[in-house]
């Protein structure tokens, strides 16, 4: 008896040593694109385990070849020390590899719950038990601290919400792997406080969790450790808590990023190219009006839910207004659609790229020129695609867009590259004043300065730019002036250089607070 214990402890070891996911050589190609080159990833159980890499290094990939959504080409995939083929996302879910993407995959035409437990409908008499359904749901939703009903319909969910859903979803598998990419991207700081509380109960309980992310603070804050790819190889893995964030975006990008300190030009003596005057749509938008110069950047600040993005949409004619007035290089425009709108001179970059800014089975091509379509329409219809292809590659060039060649379709591409192509379509367009609506969600932070050298070189150019952003350090990196908005009402307007304090005062003014220092 004696002899067989030091046996039993050393199995016990040896059984914890064992990495609930190991992943190595993997390599995947698409056509003419090689996307991982000998990666490999390592998950224990109970950690958080950061995976980062500018967009197009592979992370994404990586994840969807352990969930099943793609086949390697090469390497092996082990689970609890086993060699494992996995070759869908229901097996992949059946052997407790669940994956919340980006992307939101709900139906918007269903419920909550039934998004949740969609093919896995629990059933009584061999009908569908739909209060057995909510109940499970709801259990869901309870253990998550969400406030939400089982039976609200999807269409009628905020962004924030329906991710959230997707969360819940991935909980229902009670997968021993779960895999986030970037999960927080549509949620405020209190969901993501939520988010965080659920994550470390997942950790608690022996599940590992693999996670997707570009912002740095959030990384520190929930992971145990960090590996990094680049161009589809694997450069490290190293402890989050350790190890300086400037260390981590160098193993990113290959190289140090400067932090340059803004500049901001005076813009008083150039003409006003959009003024908005007295703008009202319902609760969302109230009494709403600013003006921007050319060559200024105007940085639209606030909380979620504060009427950002709706001031934008109107601007833009996606959604009508009840009254106000826009004017355009001094002359008033009526402008009840986009069309309209970019007819006056107008881009507006959605946040929504996948809906409102990429048609994704186009290429790359097509995807730049879809608003210009009249520049290379010649008699009859004639579509002149070689002048296409020279403007597209010349986009591809000055945006540094990562594509193997202009007629790669557009969902082809990291999340990054997709912005950019919308980019390059707008400035293809020629448009005087353009709206950034959260521009950099989902992009690594070498595109990210990317990006705002070149809002920065439009700025210059004489362009009015307006940047909606929900990231307060972006909104002081990039404005001249910052225009704040609580509640569908704009509280205050701030010179570039502001502190961040400035803005949260203003961004949390709520109109209770407003007349109280009114009648003061």
């Amino acid at each position: 008896m004696p002899t067989n214990q030091p046996t039993a402890v050393s199995s016990s070891a040896d059984a914890a040593s064992i990495p609930l996911v190991d992943m190595a050589g993997i390599d995947k190609s698409f056509p003419g694109v090689r996307a991982l080159s000998q990666a490999r990833f390592e998950l224990k159980a109970g950690e958080v385990h950061a995976l980062m890499g500018e967009n197009g290094a592979g992370k994404s990939t990586l994840m969807k070849i352990l969930s099943g959504v793609y086949s390697r080409d090469a390497g092996e995939v082990r689970l609890n020390g086993q060699k494992v083929e996995i070759t869908s996302p229901r097996q992949a879910q059946d052997m407790g590899i669940g994956i919340i993407h980006q992307e939101l995959a709900l139906m918007r035409d269903l419920t909550a719950a039934q998004n949740i437990f969609i093919g896995r409908e629990p059933r009584r008499f061999g009908l569908l038990d739909e209060g057995a359904l909510n109940r499970d749901a709801q259990a869901i939703f309870d253990s998550m601290n969400l406030r939400l009903s089982p039976t609200v319909l999807v269409e009628s969910l905020t962004i924030a919400k329906q991710q959230m859903v997707e969360i819940a979803k991935a909980l229902s598998y009670k997968s021993r792997v779960l895999i986030m990419d970037e999960p927080t991207a549509a949620l405020n700081d209190a969901e993501i406080a939520e988010l965080f509380t659920i994550i470390n109960r997942l950790k608690a309980e022996g599940v590992g969790v693999v996670y997707i992310s570009h912002k740095m603070d959030e990384i520190k804050r929930i992971s145990d450790r960090v590996t990094v790819m680049r161009d589809g190889e694997y450069v490290g893995t190293v402890p989050a808590a350790d190890t300086p964030i400037e260390t981590i975006i160098s193993m990113m990008v290959g190289r140090t990023l400067s932090n340059e300190v803004l500049d901001i030009p005076n813009t008083a003596a150039n003409p006003v190219a959009l003024e908005v005057r007295g703008l009202n749509r319902g609760r969302d938008i109230r009494d709403v009006s600013f003006a921007v110069r050319k060559g200024e950047i105007l940085g639209l600040a606030g909380l979620m839910g504060a009427g950002r993005t709706e001031v934008a949409r109107a601007i833009f004619g996606a959604d009508p207004r009840d009254s106000g007035e826009i004017w355009v290089n001094g002359q008033r425009v009526g402008i009840s659609s986009p069309k309209d709108a970019v007819r006056a001179g107008i881009g507006y970059l959605s946040e929504d790229r996948k809906h409102f800014g990429l048609a994704t089975g186009l290429d790359v091509r097509n995807n730049i020129a879809l608003a210009s379509l009249g520049r290379f329409t010649g008699p009859g219809g004639v579509i002149n695609d070689g002048a296409m292809h020279a403007v597209a590659e010349k986009y591809i060039r000055q945006l540094s867009i990562k594509t193997p060649s202009d007629t790669q379709e557009a969902r082809l591409l990291s999340g990054g590259n997709q912005q950019k192509v919308v980019i390059a379509k707008w400035l293809l367009r020629d448009c005087d004043i353009l709206i950034f609506d959260e521009p950099t969600r989902g992009i690594d932070v070498g595109a990210k300065a990317e990006i705002y050298k070149l809002l920065n070189a439009l700025a210059e150019q004489g362009r009015a730019i307006i940047v909606i952003s929900s990231e307060l350090p972006e909104i002081l990196r990039l404005s001249h002036c910052i225009a704040v908005m609580c509640e569908g009402r704009l509280t205050g307007t701030l010179p570039g250089g502001s502190s961040q304090e400035e803005i949260m005062r203003l961004a949390t003014m709520r109109e209770a607070a407003m007349e109280v220092r009114h009648a003061g």
